[in-house]
């Protein structure tokens, strides 16, 4: 018999021994009690997750709703638009610089479109749209759809408007305007005269509105007078040349406004390109400040009133107040109706320290302070033109060290420079 059989209990397992306690638990520790579940808190319980997904779902649809209000707010609105190509016949003017909204309203007034929100989006959509409205006077038709009416509006051939071309003279701004109106020659001029007073002329330009006939298209109605045309051009140039403090810009050139815009009209007749017109105006400048003539042989053709490559040694000793080569300082009026490029040319010349240039041939204008470079130029120019008329010799004389172009229309293409007869 073991020592065990007389210790009952002591021994773990044995019957009536004490079990092994939990860790974590006392020795003596009461036991926890694990009761039976209380149905009140489970349907408490089950409620309250009902509550919760009923909030959710509440929540959720106001959120859903809010969501597709917010985005039916940013679609765009539908625009009222008549269908088809209309009826009758109404003339709608696109004036210059006139923007889309500006001519929508126009339709609208005339009661082409239905509304501007449908020609701007069918203009906006339409990529043979962009920049291609000119203006002009179009006839259109009324309750048109939006799509219709552009249509007629991009087609320049459309455009009832007068186009005026950069460097044109005075005289052919004239017969253009009586052509158009189908006036009586002479009209456009003697209204010009005669009312020149009422064109709203700077009182410098003593009542001659050379240089300030504003290259650009202006529109033209069945009631459109002469007068209207010339006072809208004008008034263009009055704006153009009103830009970026002209007064103060001609007083640091040492010149008047009047005399900017004689400048202006000489770049544009001189110039082979626009990129050149602000040295062709700077040589201007240098040359007025150190006492040098201009030596310009648009301003012998405008005194002619021709327009010619040729200048001969008879034609620098022609007796008048134009001729630049006998006449130190500027001419006495502008020479033709320069553009937007010429007058800032004028107002703003390329820096630079040159008194010569001569186009040697297209695109290869020469610029130079040197007269014996010029000279070389000036030769390679008449062996150019030699080159091209094998049948006879180049008819500027050799004297004339420039030929120069005139003041054709735009004056582009034309050889040019300030004769450098005298340094």
């Amino acid at each position: 018999m073991t020592d065990q059989d007389f210790h009952p209990g002591l021994t773990p397992g044995h019957l009536g021994a004490p079990v092994l306690e939990p860790e974590g638990r006392p020795p003596g520790a009461p036991r926890p009690r694990f009761d039976a579940p209380d149905p009140h808190r489970r349907r408490n319980g089950l409620a309250c997750g009902l509550t919760a997904l009923a909030l959710i779902a509440v929540f959720g649809g106001i959120g859903l709703t809010g969501y597709t209000w917010i985005q039916a707010q940013r679609k765009p609105p539908a625009a009222a638009d008549f269908a088809g190509q209309g009826t009758g016949s109404v003339q709608v003017s696109v004036p210059e610089g006139a923007g889309l909204s500006q001519i929508a309203s126009a339709l609208v007034r005339n009661g082409v479109v239905a509304s501007s929100l449908a020609f701007t989006r069918a203009a906006k959509g339409s990529a043979a749209a962009a920049g291609r409205i000119q203006p002009g006077t179009y006839t259109l038709k009324q309750r048109m759809s939006a799509a219709a009416a552009l249509a007629i509006l991009i087609d320049p051939a459309n455009a009832n408007g007068l186009t005026i071309p950069e460097g044109w003279r005075g005289y052919q701004i004239y017969a253009a305007i009586d052509k158009k109106l189908n006036l009586p020659a002479g009209t456009a001029q003697k209204t010009a005269q005669d009312q020149g007073a009422e064109l709203g002329l700077p009182d410098f330009a003593n009542g001659s509105p050379e240089g300030y006939l504003f290259p650009a298209t202006y529109s033209v109605t069945e009631g459109t007078t002469a007068f209207d045309l010339l006072k809208q051009m004008v008034d263009r140039a009055g704006r153009e040349f009103g830009r970026d403090d002209a007064t103060v810009v001609a007083q640091n050139l040492g010149q008047s406004v009047y005399g900017l815009i004689t400048v202006a009209s000489m770049v544009q007749g001189e110039a082979d390109n626009t990129e050149d017109m602000g040295k062709v105006a700077r040589v201007i400048y240098n040359r007025l400040a150190k006492g040098m003539p201009l030596q310009l042989d648009s301003t012998i053709n405008y005194a002619l009133g021709r327009s010619t490559l040729n200048t001969s040694v008879t034609d620098t000793r022609l007796d008048s107040p134009y001729n630049t080569y006998l006449h130190a300082g500027l001419p006495p009026s502008p020479i033709s109706n320069p553009g937007r490029q010429a007058i800032m040319a004028a107002l703003d010349p390329t820096p630079g320290d040159w008194l010569y240039f001569v186009t040697v041939k297209p695109g290869d204008t020469r610029f130079t302070d040197s007269f014996d470079v010029q000279q070389r130029n000036v030769a390679e120019f008449n062996a150019n033109r030699a080159a091209a008329k094998p049948s006879g010799p180049a008819s500027g004389a050799p004297s004339d060290p420039a030929t120069t172009g005139p003041g054709a229309p735009g004056g582009a293409g034309a050889p040019s420079g300030p004769g450098a007869g005298t340094p």
